[in-house]
C-alpha cells in the first residue's frame, strides 16, 4: 500500500508531507497529507481484489462531489485516479485537507463526550436533513437484507417493510465526523435507507454515553420521534447486532437490547 501510495502521489503531483498515516478498516486504504501546486491535500489510496474494483463503494465519494449540496459539509474531492496492477485495483483520491480532528480516532463507538457547541449540532441537523433530499439510484440499505435479517437478530416477529426512503451518508459513526468544526468524512456508501438511518446509526453508537444519546434524540427528534425513525433504530440494532455475532461491537450489545425493548415495548 505505501509503494501504491508513492505511485499514486507521482501520477497527481504531489509530494507526501511528513510520516503521518492514516488507515482504514483492515488496511483497505491508506492516507496521508500531501503538497501540491494549489496547496495541502489529504491523498486516499483505496485497494481492492482485481475483480472487485468497481461499482457503487468506487464511485461513492465522486458521485457525491457532484451531487451534494452546499449545506453538507465535506471534503472537496479534486482529482482520481484508478488502475490495475497484478491481482488488486486502486482508486486513488485527492481530498482537501482538513485540519479539524475526528471525534474517535479508530473505532465508531463513542466512549467519552467531546465538546461541541450548539452550532455544530444544527450543522449536522443540517445537514442530515440536506442529504435525505438528494435524488439518487444509489442503495445504501437493502429491503431483501432487512427482510432476512431483521426477525433473525431482533428475535422477535416483525414487519419488514420500509416504511419510507430517503438518501442517507449510510456510515454515520464519530471517526467520520470532526470537530469542533463539522466535516463529514467517508462517503463510499451512501443512498437510499429507511427515513433517519443516519440519526439511529450515531444515536447507536453513541449509547455508551447517555448524554449525548440524549442530545441526538433532542436535536434529530423531527426525524427519529415518529414512526419512520422507530423502524429506522430497529434497522441500525439489526446490523450492530449482526456485527455482534462476529466479536465486533460487543460493548453495545447491552445497550442495543435495551433500546430494542423501549421501542418494541
Amino acid at each position: 500500500m505505501r509503494e501504491m501510495h508513492a505511485t499514486a502521489a507521482a501520477a497527481l503531483d504531489a509530494t507526501p508531507i511528513g510520516s503521518r498515516e492514516a488507515w482504514g478498516w483492515r488496511g483497505r486504504t491508506l492516507s496521508r497529507p500531501v503538497a501540491t501546486a494549489s496547496g495541502e491535500r489529504w491523498l486516499r489510496l483505496v485497494s481492492a481484489p482485481a475483480d472487485k474494483a468497481g461499482g457503487k463503494l468506487w464511485e461513492g465519494p465522486q458521485e457525491a462531489e457532484r451531487l451534494m449540496p452546499p449545506a453538507v459539509p465535506k471534503p472537496r474531492l479534486w482529482e482520481r485516479r484508478t488502475w490495475t496492477e497484478g491481482e488488486h485495483g486502486y482508486l486513488a483520491e485527492l481530498h482537501d485537507k482538513i485540519t479539524a480532528s475526528t471525534i474517535t480516532t479508530h473505532e465508531p463507538i463513542l466512549r467519552e463526550a467531546p465538546e461541541l457547541d450548539d452550532a455544530w449540532w444544527n450543522g449536522l441537523s443540517t445537514a442530515l436533513d440536506a442529504i435525505a433530499t438528494v435524488p439518487s439510484d444509489r442503495v445504501a440499505v437493502r429491503q431483501e437484507y432487512l427482510d432476512r435479517a431483521m426477525p433473525q437478530y431482533l428475535g422477535i416477529p416483525i414487519d419488514t417493510m420500509v416504511p419510507s426512503w430517503t438518501t442517507a451518508h449510510g456510515d454515520l459513526h464519530w471517526a467520520n465526523l470532526t470537530g469542533p468544526a463539522l466535516t463529514v468524512f467517508d462517503w463510499e456508501g451512501w443512498g437510499a435507507a429507511p427515513a433517519g438511518y443516519d440519526a439511529a446509526l450515531l444515536h447507536s453508537y453513541s449509547l455508551l454515553v447517555p448524554d449525548i444519546a440524549a442530545r441526538i434524540r433532542q436535536q434529530l427528534a423531527h426525524v427519529l420521534d415518529t414512526p419512520a425513525g422507530q423502524f429506522a433504530e430497529l434497522v441500525v440494532i439489526t446490523e450492530l447486532l449482526q456485527t455482534t455475532t462476529r466479536g465486533d461491537n460487543l460493548d453495545l450489545e447491552e445497550q442495543l437490547r435495551r433500546r430494542l425493548f423501549a421501542i418494541i415495548g
